[in-house]
């Protein structure tokens, strides 16, 4: 069972790059999030993608380089804030499992124990409150594999939303189901991946949410693909966005 610490006075903020490139508002919102806590967030300009797509393709070599490449960059002892719990995963447990009885071992566990997924570090370091200032409305929420079976944060993700008096939280049939997305499994086996997300949309479409949340770009990349060439309107946005909105936040921009 993971000992979370004290709330910190400053801490790194890793972006994820599918965040960088296609929803950089989201990360924007969850440096927001984190500041309303009292917390410095610094932001690492040259952090690049945490290694997964290597590392779940077999090339432990090159998953090795790019790992020990982002280790370098975030030197102090401050936690790591990951804005995915798929990253959060990788960098959290398979950088521990990559460098076993490698003589940088030490060190990479050291930094691996740094690293929180926002929702986890939101809920068991911060401890925050949330208070609703939306109007009523009603979300579905899909969690990515990596973040709820390795991470474990559909718990915490679930108890913010559940902080919000105005917001009803719908489940989903299936809801621990993979989305088919998995990173380069989508593209290597896209028949497959194209069922997997036809029933999970149909599964979202069904609960007649009025909103789609995920604090996974990954998937929500998959499941607003096909969401939008079934010509169904649920899109899903960064549960980062949402809570921020909700909570009458405003961001950095």
């Amino acid at each position: 069972m993971r000992i979370y610490p004290a709330k910190p006075d400053k801490v790194y903020f890793y972006a994820t790059c599918l965040v960088d490139m296609f929803d950089p508002e989201a990360g924007l919102d969850a440096i927001t999030l984190l500041e309303q806590q009292g917390i410095e967030v610094i932001f690492i300009e040259k952090q690049t993608c945490c290694g997964q797509p290597a590392y779940s393709s077999g090339y432990d070599n090159e998953a090795k380089e790019v790992a020990l490449s982002q280790i370098a960059l975030f030197d102090e002892n401050w936690p790591v804030v990951v804005l995915s719990g798929s990253c959060g995963g990788m960098m959290h447990h398979h950088y521990r499992r990559l460098f076993k009885g490698d003589e940088k071992q030490h060190k990479v566990e050291s930094f691996c124990d740094r690293v929180f997924e926002l929702t986890e570090f939101l809920v068991n370091v911060c401890r925050v409150k949330l208070t609703d200032h939306g109007q009523p409305t009603s979300v579905v929420m899909h969690t990515s594999c990596a973040a709820r079976r390795e991470m474990n944060v559909h718990v915490t993700a679930t108890e913010l939303l559940n902080q919000l008096d105005n917001v009803e939280l719908r489940e989903q049939a299936y809801e621990s189901e993979c989305c088919g997305f998995g990173g380069t499994f989508a593209v290597r086996h896209p028949n497959i991946s194209q069922a997997m997300v036809e029933d999970k949309t149909r599964h979202l479409s069904d609960t007649n949410a009025e909103q789609l949340v995920s604090a996974d770009w990954g998937c929500l990349l998959n499941i607003n693909g096909a969401l939008e060439y079934q010509g169904k309107t649920m899109r899903g946005r960064h549960l980062a966005s949402f809570l921020l909105e909700r909570t009458g936040g405003s961001r950095h921009d």
